[in-house]
């Protein structure tokens, strides 16, 4: 739980901002939503409960107070055993919040998005955008400014990486350059929508959400055949499906009327989760897990909640009962699968993918009505999933099918597979804390769920949803905490802004573009990122958004910005995932794979592309924080490591990449060395160096000439390093000194960073 912090004090308390975390920390363990674990049948997440022992107004009379309030180890709360003592200001705001009245509330989550105005502030020259006045309100209460707008050179380079996850080339800041700046911006803005690397970039983050990897996972971590699956959402992306589209197909597209193989493959979302395949495992112990993370999944990806916590017992902080959890597991439960995998391939139900794909024709995608011919047959020949299942080839996709006569679930004791409590059939229904936003709907199946995450009055979806695009661009969501919006997650400082977004979300008919259009216009996000003192000291971790998002850039981005600024990228869309460099034996050193490296241009293919394997993730990706890809992950840790550095600088991919961009350097005929080397900064960084930072590069440069010329044989085995041979056109020790020119120029912060 991220505690409050001076950012949220007020003059008076709140229940949901002040006191709600509070109680949730220190009280909800032994006092809160899980009834087997109630002591002294006394809940403080209910209000008549909690008025048993508190006397609104009256804190003296208030049991609540005495108890928080007393020395003797008998009565007091929490007990000094418990590991949850209170501060002496959680205290003063307990006691504060009785004497103004005990007021409660729902959890603010769980409260259908408030209409709120946009907030009036005099003299406004800043906003751009309606979202702005909410920022900018809320910076003049705390005694800030926001940032200036940033230069030209620094939003090409922001909102290109933003879009598309590559930098832009010079030629295209020349041409940004040359416009007015807000007609720059909305010609920059729709060429790379339209550009296929814009829908690869998006589909990066969503990979990691929904689990995709091309192995099983376990031990055995067999092969799979699932990027197909990926290219649809990729595609999805650039065809700028809505978001409610993009979500019901994937959670639910084989029970669409109709459902074209298209949406078959969207179901693919729904299979991405690890399979055992060890011998000797228990079919429907798996199987379990299987549903289990479907569920987990769901809960973290569209809710926002760690509805997980309630497998085994009523969920501690949040109003999600183990029942409920089991209802919510009766959609995901009739999957016809079988628990324990087969040997390298795709697990039963999957479907044949025509050669064509991606390109189908009408009637290749149009199929018979997350019993079509091709699923019949895959049905009868493999088993239907409900026995030891034959493999699914290259050609084929898993996806989700449900059963004819669905399976009964009931109640699993402790979430053992094995323990059902036969006395506690459940059938499919949803939450009654989130049923109360929606009356009157009660999903029957996976299709009806999916759908009824788009209700106009739904609580969670459009937040989180809007929470996680803004985590995007600025490095952060709104709610910090973007996998948890429940009682043990962050509060958003900018309640009003989040739930303006939702609303504008769903009334764009759930247009991603749209709202990413906003947000890229609005004078917040165009602040400079530099920090004063001042913003440093109120707003260290940026919260308040009194200045631009700097980060460093994710691994897959660092990377395929090496490989375009080279020259050595290949960008072609889909197909099979590629084998790029990896240390040697890596691989061999837990298992009897042996890794084969990809040739040709598939080694330099966009990391989106890159094999996964689940026990052996990519190391340069994992280096830079990349999610493990085992569970549902929608926010990964920002690092900075001696290791990443290293990689950088004696990883194969960079330093191959070090030398092309040297090559294409040298190759700027009639050029001096200074000259080349300031232009080459400015491909890397987006700007042109100053003469300081010109002249530590142009001697650095000096001293590897110096180096390379009494050490041609060291020139010569740099120049060696991976599998595209050099231009020997270029003198050997130039290209050499050059080479390690553009790696320190490949490292500055200033490159791998997003200003």
């Amino acid at each position: 739980m991220i505690v409050n912090d001076g950012l949220l004090q007020a003059e008076a308390v709140d229940f949901n901002r002040d006191v709600r975390p509070i109680l949730s920390d220190h009280c909800f363990d032994c006092h809160g939503p899980d009834q087997a674990a109630v002591a002294a049948d006394l809940r403080l997440d209910l209000e008549d409960s909690a008025m048993n022992v508190i006397e609104p107004g009256n804190a003296e009379a208030s049991e609540l107070v005495h108890r928080i309030l007393s020395k003797d180890p008998d009565s007091q709360m929490p007990p000094p055993n418990s590991r949850r003592q209170l501060t002496e200001t959680e205290r003063n705001t307990l006691v504060k919040w009785i004497r103004e009245g005990a007021e409660f509330a729902q959890h603010w989550s769980l409260v259908p998005p408030q209409h709120s105005a946009v907030p009036e502030v005099d003299a406004d020259q800043w906003s751009r955008d309606p979202l702005d006045r909410f920022v900018l309100n809320r910076l003049r209460e705390r005694g800030l400014s926001p940032a200036p707008r940033a230069s030209a050179e620094s939003l090409v380079r922001r909102i290109t990486l933003d879009l598309t996850g590559l930098p832009p080339t010079a030629a295209e800041i020349d041409a940004f350059l040359k416009d007015d700046l807000d007609v720059a911006i909305e010609k920059l803005v729709n060429r790379l929508m339209q550009s296929y690397r814009y829908g690869e970039h998006m589909a990066l983050p969503w990979l990691e959400a929904a689990r995709y990897a091309d192995t099983d996972g376990y031990q055995n971590d067999r092969y799979r055949y699932q990027h197909v699956w990926r290219d649809w959402v990729i595609e999805a992306y650039n065809q700028h499906m809505p978001y409610d589209q993009f979500v019901i197909e994937q959670l639910a597209g084989d029970l669409l009327p109709n459902a074209t193989l298209r949406q078959q493959v969207a179901t693919g979302f729904g299979r991405n989760h690890r399979i055992n395949s060890e011998d000797g495992s228990i079919p429907e112990e798996w199987r379990t897990e299987y549903v289990a993370d479907r569920v987990d999944t769901f809960g973290t990806i569209f809710l926002g909640l760690t509805v997980s916590c309630a497998r085994c017992h009523d969920h501690k902080y949040d109003p999600i009962t183990q029942r409920e959890y089991y209802q919510l597991y009766a959609y995901f439960n009739n999957i016809a699968e079988w628990g324990v995998g087969p040997n390298n391939g795709n697990s039963p139900p999957f479907i044949t993918v025509p050669k064509s794909w991606p390109n189908l024709s009408p009637s290749e995608d149009r199929m018979v009505t997350p019993a079509p011919v091709k699923l019949r047959r895959a049905r009868a020949e493999a088993g239907n999933g409900l026995q030891r299942p034959q493999a699914g080839d290259p050609s084929t996709v898993m996806v989700m099918h449900e059963l004819t006569e669905p399976r009964p679930t009931h109640v699993l004791q402790r979430g053992q597979y094995n323990m059902p409590d036969l006395s506690q059939p459940v059938t499919a229904s949803i939450p009654e804390s989130l049923a109360s936003s929606t009356p009157g709907i009660s999903p029957r199946d996976r299709l009806e769920l999916a759908r009824w995450l788009f209700h106009p009055n739904h609580p969670l979806t459009a937040r989180v949803a809007v929470n996680r695009l803004w985590q995007q661009f600025f490095g952060a969501g709104l709610v910090e905490t973007s996998d948890n919006l429940g009682s043990q997650g962050a509060l958003p400082l900018h309640p009003e802004l989040l739930d303006y977004l939702a609303l504008e979300f769903t009334h764009s008919k759930w247009d991603i573009q749209a709202i990413q259009r906003r947000i890229i216009h609005s004078a917040t996000y165009q602040q400079d990122s530099q920090v004063t003192a001042n913003s440093l000291e109120i707003d260290p971790s940026n919260r308040l958004l009194s200045r631009g998002p700097r980060y460093r850039l994710p691994g897959f981005i660092v990377r395929d910005q090496a490989m375009l600024l080279s020259g050595l990228l290949v960008e072609q869309v889909g197909g099979p995932s590629t084998k790029p460099y990896m240390p040697p034996k890596i691989w061999s050193a837990i298992s009897n794979n042996k890794y084969k490296q990809d040739k040709g241009g598939n080694l330099y293919r966009r990391s989106v592309y890159t094999y996964w394997r689940r026990t052996i993730p990519p190391p340069m990706m994992m280096n830079f924080n990349a999610a493990a890809r085992e569970v549902c992950t929608v926010q990964t840790e920002s690092t900075n490591t001696p290791l990443q550095a290293l990689t950088l600088m004696n990883n194969k991919t960079f330093i191959e990449c070090a030398r092309f961009f040297a090559e294409r350097i040298l190759q700027n005929d009639g050029q001096s060395a200074p000259s080349m080397i300031t232009h080459a900064f400015r491909e890397a960084t987006g700007r042109w160096p100053t003469e300081k930072e010109s002249a530590v590069i142009i001697n650095a440069h000096g001293r590897f000439l110096e180096h390379f010329s009494k050490a041609p044989q060291a020139a010569k085995q740099l120049l060696a390093t991976g599998e595209n041979q050099r231009d020997k056109s270029l003198p050997l020790v130039e290209h050499a000194a050059m080479t390690m020119t553009a790696s320190l120029i490949l490292n500055l912060d200033e490159t791998i960073s997003k200003e």
